[in-house]
């Protein structure tokens, strides 16, 4: 089968098509002949930083779309030929993907592939961040960092779903505040000026709730940015600084409260609840709550192009590679 792999950090350039035998399930697992493969930030980190890359050669690639290959021991509820999603520790840019059958979802009627393989890091990431983690009720205002990014296009829409007075997004562009615009966010600020615009868009009050994949200096200003008992949830560490702390200087006063989410760590310390978190996702694309376009498409062997696309942080929405059909 060919893969996509890399035996050294770097630029796009060291990512490598091989040519490898298909792994085989083990008990409790499933490998999955993969059509798509979705392409995240995460995947460019590993490449460039050793991002949770445990040794050297590494194969990216987090969520895949595709067709049951081979089921291992002890798998229920799962069958040669279905059609399924799939979150992976690592490995989806391959043309067969082995996965923990608790990480593997059956499409509900009505969800193609092509779509199917842009929600497994996502859609479940956007929903915790929003209902589970972030609790939004209706008539509290949202501020999003990331707004144009495949979480925070899906976050829009759930927020504005969901009730909430006014969602404001950041981006670092102008087009990418566009698109922000067409997904649900009311206003869209800069990374450098966004706690003076929440100010300002607010009355001087803050909003209710802040997502920050970022961290850093943004989360701490993001911390400035909350209204009186508001909460600010931290979902990545995107600007490489050292991880965040909050603690009674921050919080005590007004009531604030931090909170954290990792789809990945979920995976690994509550597999039932990912399950049923995604299961409640799912459902929203399938209601058409929530659309999450696909903006870019690139096959299997030009993974490096998609990674230059989305490394260069001109990318919006989603990006896949096509490896079948």
């Amino acid at each position: 089968m060919r893969a996509v792999e890399f035996q050294e950090y770097g630029g796009p350039e060291v990512l490598r098509i091989v040519q490898t035998e298909a792994p085989e399930p083990g008990p409790g697992q499933v490998t999955v002949e993969a059509v798509w493969a979705g392409v995240n930030f995460a995947d460019v980190k590993a490449r460039a930083d050793g991002y949770r890359v445990a040794s050297l050669p590494y194969r990216p690639g987090l969520e895949v779309s595709g067709r049951i290959r081979a089921v291992g021991a002890g798998v229920d509820g799962l069958r040669t030929g279905q059609e399924v999603a799939a979150l992976v520790d690592a490995g989806g840019y391959a043309e067969v993907v082995l996965a923990d059958a608790a990480r593997v979802f059956p499409l509900p009627d009505g969800l193609d592939l092509r779509t199917a393989a842009t929600l497994p890091t996502v859609l479940p990431t956007a929903h915790a961040l929003v209902h589970e983690v972030g609790r939004l009720r209706a008539g509290e205002s949202v501020l999003v960092h990331g707004a144009a990014g495949g979480i925070g296009t899906a976050v829009g829409q759930l927020a504005r779903a969901a009730g909430a007075g006014a969602v404001y997004g950041v981006t670092s562009s102008d087009a990418k505040a566009d698109y922000a615009r067409k997904h649900g966010y009311d206003e869209v600020f800069r990374p450098d000026t966004f706690e003076t615009d929440v100010r300002r868009a607010t009355g001087g009050r803050g909003v209710d709730l802040v997502l920050d994949p970022v961290g850093g200096d943004t989360l701490r200003r993001g911390l400035e940015a909350l209204a009186v008992f508001g909460r600010l949830v931290s979902f990545g560490n995107a600007g490489g600084a050292a991880p965040w702390q909050a603690g009674q200087g921050e919080l005590y006063a007004q009531g604030r409260s931090v909170g954290g989410f990792s789809v990945l760590a979920l995976a690994q310390s509550a597999p039932d609840a990912l399950r049923a978190l995604t299961d409640r996702a799912l459902r929203t694309v399938c209601d058409g709550t929530v659309v999450l376009p696909v903006t870019a498409e690139f096959p299997l062997e030009d993974a490096a192009g998609a990674h230059r696309l989305i490394g260069g942080r001109a990318s919006t929405g989603k990006l896949l590679l096509r490896i079948a059909g």
